[in-house]
């Protein structure tokens, strides 16, 4: 199975990353550089979720009512009014999200609203991706769990700042991003997807 995170990284290049940098006010090559970085936290967030069986559960019940992956067909139209993606951030990112967008920034040399815009333009894109690959593949809750865990070695290997991304997830610095998530958003924590 490819990497979706590679396979996003390639398809919002060309003139889909210049649409991206007018939407978040970037010029283009400090976006190039952010959107793997961004990417990549989003990943590491839904994989740690997603380690979670109820995490895993409520994902799955996302994607199946929310999220076919129709977002993927039409970028261009998204991109030009792109919505939902700040209440996906709030229960995947909880309240890492500032910690999050200041690492992308440091990383990346994205300004911090500028990479709070980029992660909640990408959140949808992300999801859409991961309902296409569920549709896709035929998976359950169990198999995405298992996908996103793949998604989150690549990321860790190829996204600017995976490192300093996983790290800042993990506030208590146990190594384990899953407790401190929880911590922050609850056992609900991808639930209310279900009513965008």
């Amino acid at each position: 199975m490819s990497s979706i995170f590679e396979a996003l990284t390639q398809q919002l290049g060309g003139s889909t990353l210049d649409q991206i940098s007018r939407q978040i006010g970037a010029d283009r090559s400090t976006t190039e550089k952010a959107l793997p970085a961004a990417l990549g936290g989003l990943m590491a967030a839904l994989a740690a979720n997603a380690g979670r069986k109820d995490g895993a559960q409520a994902l799955d019940s996302a994607l199946a009512k929310d999220h076919d992956g129709a977002v993927l067909d039409n970028l261009g139209g998204f991109l030009s009014n792109p919505s939902g993606g700040s209440g996906i951030l709030k229960h995947v990112l909880g309240g890492k999200q500032p910690a999050v967008q200041a690492g992308i920034s440091q990383t990346t040399g994205l300004d911090a609203g500028s990479a709070g815009q980029l992660l909640a333009t990408l959140a949808p894109i992300v999801m859409g991706a991961l309902g296409k690959e569920r549709r896709r593949g035929g998976l359950d809750a169990g198999g995405l769990a298992g996908m996103l865990a793949n998604e989150r070695q690549q990321v860790a290997k190829r996204a600017p700042g995976g490192d300093l991304l996983t790290s800042l997830l993990d506030a208590d610095g146990d190594g384990q991003i899953l407790d401190d998530l929880a911590s922050k958003v609850g056992s609900g924590l991808l639930g209310s997807l279900l009513k965008k």
